[in-house]
């Protein structure tokens, strides 16, 4: 029996019974998906921003979602764009392609390969490196009062195409077949991806973008809508914890891979339930900007209110407050009344 199909097998009860959960409301999602397309471009891009700020500061960037949404806008990157501008530049553009074309994306070594030179493609410091795996050792280590410590040994770079190659054949498989169910299988390669850490950096960011790519062609075509990202950055700690619990017995009898999968399963189970409650307009903190969700609390917190008193009382630009309560009237947020100077904006459901 694979190693890979052990861990699996020693998952205990708990674990399947999330599943289900999520399996359940994956169905609710694909049968009751009722949003507009309009509405669901603009949540998608929405998203956009949130997984790109957020997944880049896991790993340390500083940029806000209202600098990366800035940015973004930006057609063409400047010149003097620091390395953290150049690392969302890379990775908005790649999750997007995966969003877009994930159906047509073959789960390979080279997909993977050219993700991480897509991703790192604006990296002025990665050109030696892009799309390759890595040439020198890469230990995973934590920065401390007393300094930095070494808390994982990765995979030694003269093994790392062999082990890559072995962790692949297995998940492409599984997910083939069918044999073992595909949120345990994409739990695996995420822990196993990160103890091989087959690349001199931006292998966190490649990670999450691979998980986006499994769960849609897996099925989970909520993905896109509420931002995985958002949730592992909220539980950052949380995120390194259950990894580091894992990775340590990796390879040998006390091999545990628990704390991971149930970090993972809870992440998921979050993100299929924000969906959810996307489709029945219960819930807008993960699928809005940091500005956009300010406008939103403005109008909702009182008694209906102008664009320009919501661009006073947020402090956010004219534009940038129109555009939002344009986006929040289609997604059914808020309604608008009024013409011209007249026009107000109020909570759903609560006008005069």
């Amino acid at each position: 029996m694979n190693n890979f199909d052990r861990r699996i097998r020693n998952l205990p009860p708990s674990v399947w019974m999330t599943i289900a959960r999520i399996d359940e409301i994956k169905g609710r999602w694909s049968q009751g998906a009722n949003l507009h397309p309009y509405q669901l471009a603009h949540v998608r891009k929405t998203v956009l921003v949130t997984s790109t700020g957020a997944s880049t500061r896991i790993e340390g960037a500083t940029l806000t979602d209202a600098d990366v949404e800035k940015l973004l806008r930006r057609a063409e990157p400047k010149a003097a764009e620091g390395k953290d501008e150049q690392e969302v530049r890379g990775y908005s553009g790649l999750l997007e392609r995966v969003f877009d074309l994930h159906a047509s994306i073959p789960f390979s070594e080279s997909t993977i390969l050219s993700f991480h030179n897509e991703m790192m493609r604006f990296v002025e410091a990665a050109e030696p490196f892009r799309g390759r795996y890595k040439s020198v050792e890469n230990a995973v280590t934590a920065v401390g009062p007393k300094g930095s410590a070494v808390v994982m040994r990765t995979t030694p770079p003269y093994l790392v195409r062999k082990e890559m190659e072995t962790l692949l054949e297995w998940t492409g498989d599984r997910l083939a077949s069918g044999d073992v169910h595909p949120l345990a299988v994409v739990a695996n390669f995420v822990v196993e991806f990160l103890k091989i850490h087959p690349f001199q950096d931006g292998n966190g960011r490649l990670s999450r973008i691979l998980t986006s790519l499994l769960l849609l062609k897996s099925g989970y075509a909520f993905a896109p809508y509420v931002s995985h990202e958002r949730i592992i950055e909220r539980r950052r700690k949380d995120y390194y914890l259950a990894l580091r619990r894992s990775q340590a017995g990796i390879g040998t009898d006390a091999e545990d891979v628990l704390p991971w999968v149930e970090f993972f399963l809870a992440v998921t189970l979050e993100q299929s339930e924000k969906a959810v409650a996307l489709m029945e307009g219960a819930d807008v903190g993960d699928v809005l900007s940091e500005r956009q969700l300010s406008v939103y609390n403005a109008v909702v917190s009182g008694n209906g209110a102008s664009a320009g008193e919501v661009a006073v009382s947020t402090g956010v630009g004219r534009p940038t407050v129109n555009q939002a309560l344009a986006k929040l009237v289609t997604m059914k947020k808020i309604t608008k009344t009024g013409i011209g100077r007249g026009t107000r904006y109020w909570p759903t459901r609560k006008q005069p």
